[in-house]
């Protein structure tokens, strides 16, 4: 064990939640006599502590209580019950610019933020060449800063929090302000203070980074901790938490799948509410799934590992020679890689009205960490005519999860040897 840069010691936090605002008044006047009021627990009982030069992650879905958590470690919230102990000087990148004052010029707001963490002025002007020059704001930074625009304003911010040279850094989401120059820079700055031994907390829904940067990664769930360990088996229980089949025996979620033709798998997916549908009604897309390499059905893909595009088409007529396709593209809505039964020289015969056909596609996952979208088709032809019998564009998303990415869209997986 070495030195506890943060000691999280029983933590919880209640929030008092009226029905009506008046309720509200006539409690804080002492005119109700009866509770008028539900308690909801942001967090609950929640204990772990971080060592000093660790760099550990919170992951959880929207509503477990990370952002709460780190609020309280920072101070800006008291906890209901339970104490944090900290050691070391803490540079919070929660809500970037909180404090600023709007009339004021950027290198006005340098100086105020400076002095409200504890600096004198002789130790900011030691640093304002270095938080100019990560800002990269040019003359901007003598107008006030209502005048800036959200990327410049979010950029001095980040500049300001990130370069008074702290000993532990809280980050919430932080890392993805500004355009990808920026992000790219601010990455950069990350693995400098991980590299310097700095003790790093973070919260991200970016599980690639949370795999790439973290020691150890922290799962919440309403409120509670679940568990907590090396990232890829938190990771995994991240995902079986997010279709609800966390905790459950591993029989149950074979059971799962073997009643595949009630289950709605895509249910258990973040799906585009936008999503693009037509063709001419003689079929019809009416599930579909990703799998990882474990079978469960999530947006999310370890990089490296196996993992399966599978959908359910019902058929309206009678088709001869259906083809079924996938199609992955990136966010700006470049195709970068699919498939079909025809290219893969799987041919599938007659089809009867009233029938059904589930098909999988399996492959490893060879795409650079990120975001992309999936798309799904049942086409063929009649005779030398091309038909469409149902497409799905950008049905929904495919999270990569990947420790090391190489350049381009996908890895090559090279072998090097140096002699």
């Amino acid at each position: 064990m070495g030195e506890t840069a943060i000691g999280v010691n029983n933590i919880s936090k209640m929030y008092k939640l009226y029905s009506k605002p008046s309720d509200r008044l006539k409690e804080a006047l002492g005119l109700s006599k009866q509770k008028k009021y539900v308690e909801h627990y942001a967090l609950n009982g929640v204990s772990f502590r971080v060592e000093k030069g660790e760099t550990v992650g919170l992951i959880g879905t929207n509503g477990s209580g990370k952002s709460t958590m780190l609020k309280v470690i920072t101070g800006i919230l008291n906890p209901t019950g339970g104490n944090v102990e900290i050691e070391g000087r803490i540079s919070a990148l929660l809500e970037l610019g909180a404090g600023f004052n709007m009339e004021y010029t950027g290198l006005e707001n340098v100086y105020l933020n400076g002095t409200m963490t504890g600096f004198k002025r002789e130790e900011i002007d030691a640093r304002l060449e270095d938080i100019l020059k990560f800002a990269d704001i040019g003359d901007f930074v003598h107008q006030p800063v209502k005048t800036y625009s959200s990327g410049m304003f979010v950029r001095l911010a980040f500049a300001v929090a990130i370069n008074i040279d702290p000993e532990i850094l809280i980050v919430d989401e932080a890392l993805s302000v500004g355009d990808v120059f920026f992000q790219a820079k601010c990455y950069k700055k990350f693995e400098e203070f991980k590299e310097q031994g700095r003790t790093i907390l973070f919260v991200s829904h970016d599980l690639g980074s949370i795999s790439k940067y973290c020691d150890r990664v922290i799962l919440l769930n309403k409120g509670t901790k679940v568990m907590e360990g090396p990232p890829k088996p938190v990771i995994d229980a991240y995902k079986r938490l997010l279709v609800h089949q966390l905790g459950e025996h591993p029989a149950n979620v074979e059971d799962k799948a073997a009643r595949a033709e009630t289950a709605e798998w895509k249910e258990n997916l973040n799906n585009n509410p936008n999503c693009l549908e037509y063709g001419n009604g003689e079929a019809h897309i009416v599930d579909y799934a990703v799998l990882d390499s474990a079978g469960i059905v999530t947006n999310s893909v370890s990089k490296g590992e196996k993992f399966t595009v599978k959908f359910k088409v019902a058929f309206q007529n009678d088709i001869v020679n259906p083809i079924f396709a996938f199609t992955i593209k990136d966010l700006k809505g470049t195709e970068i890689t699919g498939t079909n039964t025809m290219f893969e020289h799987v041919y599938v015969d007659h089809t009867v009205a009233g029938s059904s056909k589930t098909v999988s596609f399996t492959q490893k996952m060879d795409l650079q960490g990120g975001e992309y979208l999936l798309s799904l088709g049942c086409t063929g032809y009649k005779g030398d005519e091309f038909q469409v019998y149902h497409r799905l564009y950008d049905a929904c998303n495919i999270t990569v999860i990947s420790d090391k990415n190489s350049v381009g869209y996908y890895d090559m997986n090279s072998e090097i040897e140096v002699l």
